[in-house]
């Protein structure tokens, strides 16, 4: 194998194949990426019987051939190497790597001990890359990080017609988000739990690249337990959780609300981080709602306290509520709105976070609810 590349092509392609390699890979050659160049194209691929990433970046050839080389090793290299094309080789048991004046030898590992990767699944339709990014970013936050409850730790991808719905929640908040979609099939009705990080790296990469993202979910037997993305020159695949006892969780966003406010959305965000300054890892952050607009409180240990007043547009009976502010900031900062209009039934029951438009009314298609921290005053 032998062929000369452009550097920045080489280093995105490696970086990105390169995150979603194991830490601790249960055998030595997952930790690997395979370089593989046919016919003046360079196919970069990881696999680590979870998921798989592969990316062809187009080469100028001299041998065709395959290598196996340290992932993350490779991937420090090239994201360090000077701003001129890249010479790569396959000599013997090394990979030879010469970019300007610097030069590198990196040992292989056996080609041949390296798993197929999985094929796609069939094709289940196509949604506009940008949007599907910025949607998958709205949901993955409230997912947990609680191993121990896998099903916890993923998206639940709910396709219906055009309609895709995307949900997430760790318990303790519920990310919910609706669009459109081009399915395959006008009639499809499917569901599928994905492992919220595998799919945020995925739609943050595929995002920026334009176009759309080609989803594929097999809803046959063949290749089902499996989720697999396509877009540009890129594409994943990814094992599904299992979701059959999901929680109704749609049944927690109440039906009705007894107050409401809307609030700058900035401006709140700045003011949970001041006031949480003072606050422990397990205090929540006040906030307390009149007519008079709003103020936000925080007491931490040895009477250490906090408090900010800001506007805010209140209707209902005075409210105090808590909240971690942790889950409050990420579900204000991933509204994609100027105003948020939080709504409430009472300071015991869930708030459920919009964005609002210039109109105070609700913009259809995101909604995060979080749970409130009980306080004795």
């Amino acid at each position: 194998m032998k062929f000369r590349v452009e550097r920045d092509a080489l280093a995105e392609a490696v970086a990105w194949t390169a995150k979603s390699l194991p830490n601790r890979p249960s055998v030595p050659v997952l930790a690997g990426v395979m370089l593989r160049v046919t016919d003046g194209n360079l196919q970069v691929s990881g696999f680590d019987y979870e998921v798989s990433s592969q990316v062809t970046v187009e080469v100028q050839g001299d041998a065709d051939g395959a290598a196996l080389v340290s992932g993350r090793l490779l991937a420090e290299i090239t994201k360090a190497l000077p701003a001129k094309p890249v010479d790569i080789a396959a000599v013997g048991a090394h990979l030879e790597l010469v970019c300007g004046s610097a030069r590198f030898t990196l040992p292989t590992m056996p080609v041949e001990d390296y798993p197929t990767l999985p094929e796609m699944p069939e094709s289940a339709g196509t949604v506009d890359a940008a949007a599907f990014a910025s949607a998958v970013a709205q949901v993955a936050v409230a997912a947990g990080r609680d191993e121990t409850l896998p099903m916890m730790t993923g998206v639940r991808i709910e396709l219906s017609g055009g309609t895709m719905a995307m949900l997430a929640t760790d318990r303790y908040r519920l990310a919910l988000r609706e669009m459109e979609w081009n399915p395959d099939d006008p009639e499809i009705s499917l569901n599928a739990l994905v492992p919220a990080r595998t799919l945020h790296d995925t739609a943050k990469a595929l995002g920026p690249l334009g176009g759309h993202v080609t989803m594929a979910l097999s809803s046959s037997k063949a290749g089902e337990g499996m989720i697999g993305f396509s877009g540009g020159t890129r594409r994943t695949t990814s094992r599904l959780l299992d979701g059959a006892n999901y929680p109704p969780v749609r049944s927690l966003f109440p039906a009705d609300h007894n107050a409401e406010a809307r609030v700058a959305v900035a401006a709140l965000i700045e003011v949970v981080k001041r006031v949480a300054l003072v606050a422990e890892r397990t205090t929540p952050v006040l906030l307390s709602f009149s007519a008079d607009g709003l103020v936000v409180e925080a007491g931490g240990t040895e009477e250490a306290r906090a408090s900010e007043a800001m506007e805010a547009t209140f209707t209902g009976e005075p409210l105090t509520i808590g909240f971690n502010p942790q889950y409050l900031i990420d579900g204000l900062a991933n509204l994609g709105a100027q105003h948020a209009l939080l709504r409430f039934v009472d300071a015991f029951k869930p708030a459920v976070i919009s964005p609002a438009g210039e109109d105070g009314e609700v913009i259809p298609g995101y909604r995060y609810l979080i749970m409130p921290i009980r306080v004795s005053r």
